[in-house]
C-alpha cells in the first residue's frame, strides 16, 4: 500500500487485455499497479521483487497454457502470506474456481473476464481480497448450484446441502449448520451424489461432472488437515493427521525457542496511520515468516508486533539450535532491508530484539474439535521471553543453553548471570551485538 493505496500486480500473456485490466484498475484513485508480467516466471520474479498486496492474473499463460496463473499465485502465497488474488479468467467452468479455492477461499477471488467493465466487479474484488475476503462470479456460483436444480427428485434439503459444499464448508461446519452430527452429513453427501449419479443417466451429464469435481475438490480431500492448515503451525497438521497428535496429548521435547518483538512499537503505533501500520506489520510478519520458515521452524504465533517460533517440534532436528540462530539472524537482515525500502516511503523502520532459549517444553494440541492450537508449556518458553526483553534492537540474546548447542560459536558478548522476573536462580545468556549479527549474515 502506497499512501494509502492498494498496490496491485497484474499478470496476462494478452498484451491488449493486460493493458484494457491495467486502464481499469488506474481509474481507482486508491490501487497502485506496481508491475505487469505476461508468463509463470515473470509473475512470480515479478511479484516476488514488487511485493504487492494483491495479485490480478489470468489462468492460462506461457510456458503451458494450463493453469499457470492459479500455481502462481499459491506459490506466491505460500512465501507471502496474506496476498489476495483475482483470478480474471475466460472460462466459466467451476473447476478452475474449486482449483483456485482448494486451499480456502480468504483472500482469493474468481472473475470473468467478459464481465469485467461491468460496473465496479474487479475493484469490489480487489478491495475484498486486500482485505482477506472472497468473492466469485454471479455465473460461477450458478454454475456450481444449478445442476442440483435441474433434478427432478432434488430436494430442497438436497439444494441446501450441495449449496454449503458449493461455498466450501467442511462437514463438520456443514453438520453445525444443520444441527447434526458429521457422521449424518456424511452419509446425506454420499446419498446426494447417488441421486446425482441416477439423474446422469437421464441426460444431465454436465451437472454430475461439475458436482463430482466440487465432490473432489472439497469433500474427499483430507477435510481434517485442509482444516487444520488453517488453524495449526506448518507441520503440526500434518502430524495430526498421520495421528502423531491427539487433542489434549502431550509431548515432551528438546527445542529451541525464538522471540522477537520490535522495539519502541507503541511509540511508532501512536504517530501512525493505523491503515499504514497494518501494512508494515503485513510486511514485517511475511519476512519473519520467510526467515523462520526457511530454516524448517515452526511459527507459533504472531501476537501484535511479536513473534514466537519453534525450531525441533513438532518434527525433531538434532541441530535445532544453529537453526534457531540462523533464523534470528535473517529475520535481522530481512528486517534492516524492509526498512531501507520504508525509509524511501517516508516509513519509520522497525527494529527488533530476539531472545533465543533452548531446554525441555511441553508440546500439546490443545482446545476443541472446532478451535486447536499447538502450545509449547514450560520453563524455556517463559525464560525465552525474558532474554528477548534484554536484547536492544538489531541484537540477539541466546541462553547458556543455546550458545551450548551450537556447532559453530560465533562471537557474542557473555552477560553476567542476572535475576529474571519468575526465576529464583541467576540466568546467564549471551548477546550478539547488532553489528556482530550482520556480519554473521554474510558468512
Amino acid at each position: 500500500m502506497l499512501d494509502g493505496r492498494i498496490t496491485v500486480f497484474l499478470a496476462d500473456d494478452n498484451l491488449i487485455v493486460r493493458e484494457g485490466v491495467r486502464a481499469l484498475l488506474n481509474l481507482e484513485s486508491d490501487f497502485e499497479v506496481v508491475g505487469v508480467a505476461g508468463d509463470y516466471d515473470e509473475l512470480v520474479s515479478g511479484a516476488e521483487a514488487a511485493a504487492p498486496q494483491v495479485i490480478v492474473t489470468d489462468i492460462r499463460m506461457p510456458p503451458n497454457f494450463q493453469r499457470e496463473g492459479i500455481d502462481a499465485a499459491n506459490e506466491l502465497r505460500k512465501r507471502h502470506p496474506g496476498t489476495g488474488v483475482v483470478i480474471l479468467s475466460q472460462y466459466d467452468d467451476p473447476e478452475y474456481a474449486i482449483s483456485l479455492l482448494s486451499e480456502g477461499s480468504e483472500g482469493r477471488a474468481y472473475l470473468l473476464k467478459d464481465r469485467i467493465a461491468e460496473g465496479d466487479q474487479l475493484a469490489r474484488a480487489v478491495r475484498a481480497v486486500a482485505t482477506g475476503g472472497s468473492m466469485l462470479d454471479p455465473t460461477i456460483v450458478e454454475a456450481l448450484v444449478n445442476p442440483v436444480a435441474e433434478a427432478d427428485t432434488v430436494t430442497d434439503a438436497d439444494e441446501d446441502l450441495i449449496r454449503l459444499i458449493a461455498e466450501g464448508r467442511t462437514i463438520k461446519a456443514i453438520a453445525a449448520a444443520q444441527h447434526t452430527t458429521p457422521a449424518a452429513v456424511s452419509d446425506a453427501i454420499e446419498e446426494l451424489f447417488l441421486k446425482l449419479a441416477k439423474e446422469a443417466s437421464a441426460g444431465t451429464t454436465s451437472g454430475l461432472r461439475r458436482l463430482r469435481m466440487l465432490h473432489q475438490a472439497i469433500v474427499e480431500r483430507e477435510e481434517q488437515g485442509e482444516s487444520l492448515s488453517r488453524l495449526l503451525p506448518g507441520g503440526v497438521a500434518e502430524m495430526v493427521q498421520q495421528g502423531g497428535g491427539k487433542l489434549g496429548e502431550t509431548t515432551e521435547l528438546v527445542v529451541t525457542v525464538l522471540m522477537s518483538d520490535i522495539r519502541g512499537y507503541t511509540t511508532i503505533a501512536e504517530a501512525a496511520d493505523p491503515s499504514t501500520l497494518a501494512r508494515q506489520l503485513n510486511d514485517h510478519r511475511a519476512q519473519m515468516n520467510h526467515a523462520i520458515l526457511a530454516q524448517e521452524g515452526t511459527v507459533m504465533q504472531f501476537v501484535g508486533d511479536a513473534v514466537m517460533a519453534v525450531f525441533g517440534a513438532p518434527v525433531l532436528q538434532d541441530d535445532h539450535a544453529d537453526r534457531a540462530l540462523r533464523a534470528a539472524v535473517a529475520m535481522q537482515t530481512a528486517q534492516r532491508e524492509v526498512n531501507e525500502k520504508w525509509e524511501t516511503e517516508g516509513l519509520p523502520p522497525f527494529h527488533l530484539g530476539i531472545g533465543l532459549s533452548t531446554g525441555k517444553v511441553a508440546g500439546a494440541l490443545l482446545g476443541s474439535e472446532e478451535r486447536l492450537e499447538y502450545t509449547m508449556v514450560g520453563d524455556t518458553v517463559n525464560l525465552t521471553q525474558r532474554l528477548q526483553q534484554w536484547a536492544d534492537a538489531g541484537q540477539i540474546v541466546l541462553s547458556q543453553p543455546t550458545y551450548d548447542a551450537l556447532s559453530h560459536q560465533p562471537a557474542a558478548e557473555h552477560l553476567e548471570p542476572a535475576l529474571v522476573k519468575g526465576r529464583q536462580a541467576p540466568v546467564a545468556a549471551y548477546r550478539i551485538g547488532a553489528a556482530e549479527a550482520a556480519g554473521l549474515s554474510s558468512e
